[in-house]
């Protein structure tokens, strides 16, 4: 559904006044809000790609084992952290 949303200015009206009705009736219509929703939707992942991703951290995780028995790897710098960007 598409809703456009029109405000006309009246006789004597100041900008700013023209602003904040425009702002008031935007606010009511909800329609910023499902901007904001449809902004930050993330879709689920496929079971492929659930798969895939579970195959790839296994398979790193096992060389970094490897790597820790036959010492060319220390154990010290590197735990598992989940770091934000």
């Amino acid at each position: 559904m598409i809703f456009l949303l029109e405000v006309k200015r009246k006789d004597n009206e100041s900008f700013e006044s023209l602003i904040r009705r425009f702002t008031k009736k935007t606010i009511q219509s909800g329609k910023i809000l499902q901007a904001k929703k449809v902004r930050f939707f993330t879709k689920n992942k496929t079971k492929r790609a659930l798969k895939d991703s579970a195959l790839r951290r296994n398979k790193i995780s096992s060389k970094m084992d490897y790597l820790k028995r036959i010492g060319k790897l220390e154990e010290v710098g590197f735990k598992k952290s989940k770091k934000k960007f």
